[in-house]
This record gives structure tokens, C-alpha cells and sequence, in this order.
């Protein structure tokens, strides 16, 4: 969808300027009210996780069974989406504190902290939905917009769909390596084997972790405590899936030709983070959980701001829209859900195809994130 055709070119540098005005209030506002809240964010997560370690050590008795694995998915869901995701944005470096910062954190996920980083931070902030740029469409792996090309292997992706929400963190780690660059030279197999060692590396301390140190610590307990731990990560992998999907493939979510950037300006290149993200209706819980990511169009237009301030500036986005005859797309968690499945459902089978659909190449699909 051309920018051009839902608003002037006045009227689009006019929208970036309203939105830069917003930015900069926010940060020159950033102070104490914002610090305690990360710290006390980190604080509550880390006293979920020991709560549902020692409830788990119980698990003979269902109820503490069903409490630890609640209260360790919960943890585990906190420090991969409100805390590990933002403070990798940079979202908090702002505070100094060499302990929450972008440079020194690393979280509980297979990705190595550096590589996710390059992958998310820079090459999807920054290519926001561009065919043959942002992978992050389909991650290389499901057909997810008509303007992609067409090809057997999509016909089972609602299949393998499922599959990837499963193990949604191992997907991304072996998505973020890049194998598809190899065989054209873009990219080292030395360069390659080093960001896989990283990988295996944190794989292995999971499983050390979560699959053997707790358990063994349980005594008796072993295979509860397994099982537990087990049912956490997959909530995690799950829900983490969930709003990611729901924040980037409902229905509303447009994507673009490289020849759209060409010249793009400020207001241009907010309008297309704008037009490729979708929000997720809630209540605070539900922000709170998906790391504010139902905030999923304030994120992209403000990837560094704090994301407890999403929530504070969305009635102010959602205005200026209005304003400006842009749209705003929202709807609830089962609203956006049901849009994404039912999208991956339609688009596994050929048509429609619009006009500036990538070409076909022999990269086409990129396989190598199948799991």
C-alpha cells in the first residue's frame, strides 16, 4: 500500500514531526517513577521463579504442581517478554546501571543476546516489514502475506506452524544464523560455526539447567520436576509466538517493495512501521505479560522507549491517526489470533497473489528454519 495514497506528503512529514514531539517529551520525562518500575519488574520475576522452584520440589502434591509450573512459566515469561526483549532494545540503557543495560544483559532463551540483537534491533527495526529485507515475514518460513510468492512446501505450514510456537526460542536461534547467505558468499562458514558454537552453548546450559540440575535436585521428584519445567518453557515458547504473531500477521498488516523506500523520509518510514504492526486490546496484565508488545505499533514507531510508557502515548497515536485519516489496527488477543491462523490457513494455498510479489528464487522459501 503506497503511503501516498492515504495521506499528502505534507501531511505524512507533518505526522513525523507530531510523533517526534511525542518522543522527546517522553524521554526528557524519563526519571524514577520509570527506573522503579523495571527494577521492581526484575524483582517480582525473580521471586516467581524461586517461588516456582520450591513449590516444584512439592510436586508430589498436584496443587504444588500446578502452582510451581504456573508461577515458573510466569517468570519465565516476564524475563523473555517485559524484561530480556526491552532492555535488549536499549530501553532502559538510559539509567546507567551497567546491570539492565543492553551491552551486559543476556536472557533465559537460546539466542545469544549479540546475535538477536543484529537480527531483531537492526535488520527487522529497520526493514519493517520489506520484502527481500525484514526475513521477519513468514521468518523465512510461512507464506504469511499475498505478495509472497507461491510454493508447495506452504501447504503444510499450518502444521509446522504449530510445530514452531512449540519450540518457538530454538526456531529463532537457528533463524538468526542466516544459513541462506552461505551458499552465496555473504556469509562465512567459520563466521557461521562461531555464532552456532554460542547457541549450542546456551542450548546446553537450558537443558543443564531446567532438565537436569532442578530435577536431580528434586530427588524423588525428578521426573515432576522435569515435567514441570518442561510445561514452562513451552508455555513460554507458546505465548512468546502468540503475541509476536498477533503484533505482525493479522489481517491490517501491510508489507513493502524495496522500490517504496527509495527516498523514504522520517514521516515515510513511521508511517510504514505504522502500517506493518497491529495492537492487541487488554488490560494491564495483558500488556504486562507480552512485554508491552501489545503495544505492538507504539513499539515500532518507539523501539528504544521505555515500554512502560507504551500504554501512556497509545491514546495519543491512535488521535493522530484519526487525525491524519492513517489506520490504527487493534483488536483483541482472540480477534488477532484467529486473524493470524486464519491467514496462515488461506495463504498455504496458491492465490492471491498481488501485483510486485517477490521473485522467485531458488532461496524461495528459505527452509532452513524448519524444525
Amino acid at each position: 500500500m503506497s503511503t501516498t495514497a492515504l495521506a499528502s506528503p505534507t501531511e505524512i512529514e507533518e505526522f513525523g514531526r507530531e510523533l517526534d514531539r511525542i518522543r522527546d517529551e517522553v524521554i526528557a520525562s524519563l526519571g524514577d517513577r520509570d527506573a522503579q518500575y523495571i527494577r521492581g519488574i526484575i524483582a517480582t520475576q525473580r521471586k516467581l521463579e524461586l517461588a516456582g522452584r520450591v513449590l516444584l520440589f512439592a510436586s508430589w502434591l498436584p496443587p504444588a504442581w500446578v502452582a510451581g509450573t504456573a508461577a515458573l512459566a510466569t517468570a519465565k515469561i516476564l524475563e523473555n517478554m517485559e524484561i530480556g526483549h526491552n532492555v535488549l532494545h536499549g530501553q532502559w540503557d538510559w539509567m546507567r546501571d551497567p546491570k539492565i543495560h543492553s551491552t551486559t544483559w543476556e536472557w533465559d532463551v537460546v539466542s545469544p543476546a549479540d546475535q538477536w540483537k543484529h537480527s531483531h534491533n537492526f535488520v527487522h527495526h529497520t526493514w519493517t516489514n520489506v520484502l527481500g529485507k525484514d526475513r521477519d515475514i513468514g521468518y523465512s518460513l510461512l507464506r504469511v502475506s499475498p505478495e509472497q510468492r507461491w510454493h508447495p512446501v506452504y501447504l503444510l505450514q499450518p502444521i509446522y506452524n504449530v510445530l514452531l510456537a512449540l519450540v518457538f526460542e530454538y526456531g529463532i536461534a537457528l533463524y538468526d544464523l542466516e544459513v541462506e547467505r552461505i551458499p552465496a558468499g555473504d556469509k562465512s562458514l567459520k563466521e557461521t560455526w562461531t555464532q552456532l558454537r554460542a547457541i549450542v552453548g546456551k542450548v546446553r546450559c537450558q537443558i543443564v539447567k531446567d532438565y537436569l540440575a532442578f530435577p536431580l535436585l528434586a530427588g524423588p521428584g525428578f521426573v515432576p520436576v522435569l515435567l514441570g519445567d518442561l510445561t514452562a518453557n513451552l508455555a513460554r515458547n507458546v505465548w512468546a509466538h502468540t503475541i509476536i504473531f498477533c503484533g505482525h500477521f493479522p489481517e491490517g498488516a501491510e508489507v513493502f517493495t524495496e522500490e517504496q523506500l527509495e527516498g523514504e523520509t522520517r514521516g515515510e518510514w513511521y508511517v510504514r512501521q505504522l502500517l506493518g504492526s497491529c495492537n492487541i486490546d487488554g488490560g494491564r496484565l495483558l500488556h504486562l505479560m507480552s512485554g508491552n508488545l501489545s503495544h505492538q505499533i507504539e513499539h515500532h514507531l518507539f523501539p528504544d522507549m521505555p515500554s512502560n510508557r507504551y500504554a501512556e502515548i497509545a491514546p495519543r497515536i491512535r488521535g493522530l491517526c484519526e487525525r491524519f485519516g492513517l489506520p490504527y489496527t487493534s483488536g483483541s488477543l482472540v480477534r488477532q489470533t484467529g486473524s493470524v491462523y486464519k491467514r496462515i490457513l488461506r495463504l498455504a494455498f496458491p492465490g492471491p497473489q498481488r501485483q510486485h510479489a517477490e521473485p522467485a528464487t531458488p532461496e524461495t522459501p528459505d527452509l532452513h528454519a524448519v524444525i
